[in-house]
């Protein structure tokens, strides 16, 4: 009898990722989550909306978040946390260590520390499909190229582990929406900001929840809430994209 294998859907995205922002941290990671809850995550995220009068249609972004939303994006922390069925994965990235060899481009070496978020989140004997937040109309071929990597890595050279590496629009997917918030959070702590109560609150609220101050690496073992503060001088040559 052929094994029946678990289907799962991760939710990738980014900050502070554009090469030339002057921002020294650069912040990749992702939300895991079984297929079949991912309908009721998303609704639940869509009913939380509601309880505080925003719409479907507006999309939870770091970038926008207001004082007068601040139990909204409080509660949406507290549902991460409680809810077993979502797995979160970041690595965080000091730019100003970045040395790229003279063939090589920022946006390989961007793909390149996707491999090291992904390869996490990608467990053996699962089926997995794996969503990006759209950067710009060039995706679609260097999601291929990190299709075939990440295949390859997992011997699964039928994508019968890996279905799928797409571009998604984050306006259209709740569950990426929640992805943004926790890295942005997560970015924010790195730049050592304080510019916004509302966004130290946000922060401290997941400090709170992980156990984790967001600035290091948490244990090797830790599924719900996992960071790797990434070396660069080990790893930048290791995955060809």
């Amino acid at each position: 009898m052929e094994e029946v294998k678990e289907i799962y859907n991760i939710y990738c995205d980014e900050s502070c990722h554009l090469e030339n922002d002057k921002i020294p941290i650069m912040v990749l990671g992702g939300i895991k989550c079984p297929k079949y809850s991912r309908k009721k995550i998303s609704t639940d995220i869509k009913k939380l909306k509601e309880k505080y009068g925003l719409s479907n249609f507006n999309e939870i972004k770091w970038q926008s978040i207001s004082k007068n939303k601040l139990n909204f994006y409080l509660d949406l922390i507290d549902y991460f946390f409680d809810n077993d069925n979502l797995t979160f994965r970041a690595i965080i990235i000091n730019k100003d260590e970045i040395c790229l060899n003279y063939n090589q481009k920022f946006i390989d070496f961007y793909y390149r520390m996707y491999f090291y978020v992904l390869s996490w989140l990608v467990t053996p004997k699962t089926q997995n499909n794996i969503y990006l937040d759209k950067v710009d109309s060039k995706s679609s071929y260097r999601v291929k190229q990190l299709h075939r990597v990440l295949c390859n890595s997992q011997y699964d050279f039928d994508t019968t582990n890996i279905l799928k590496v797409q571009n998604v629009s984050s306006y259209e997917c709740n569950i990426l929406q929640l992805t943004d918030l926790l890295i942005g959070a997560i970015a924010y702590k790195n730049r050592n900001l304080a510019n916004s109560n509302a966004k130290s609150m946000i922060v401290n609220r997941i400090i709170q929840k992980s156990g984790y101050d967001l600035t290091k690496s948490t244990i090797l073992g830790e599924r719900k809430f996992n960071l790797f503060k990434i070396k660069l001088e080990d790893r930048t040559n290791n995955v060809s994209i």
